[in-house]
């Protein structure tokens, strides 16, 4: 069977704990930052967990991590 190709966009957002959860960052991180308060853009630091709707399809595009 060929190797299956991993899609790029995946690798760089999300990451595979030890027992299988997909790690991810928060959206709305990027820039416009001056207007958000710094109790908001503190909170989006922390990592997030993908929705279990989505980990199917998010582990079929990094099949290697």
């Amino acid at each position: 069977m060929p190797k299956l190709k991993t899609h790029s966009g995946a690798k760089k957002r999300f990451n595979l704990t030890k027992s299988g959860k997909v790690k991810r960052a928060h959206a709305y991180k990027r820039h416009i930052l001056t207007k958000k308060p710094t109790k908001r853009t503190r909170h989006l630091r922390a990592t997030a967990y993908a929705d279990v709707t989505n980990i199917d399809a998010i582990k079929k595009m990094i099949p290697y991590k």
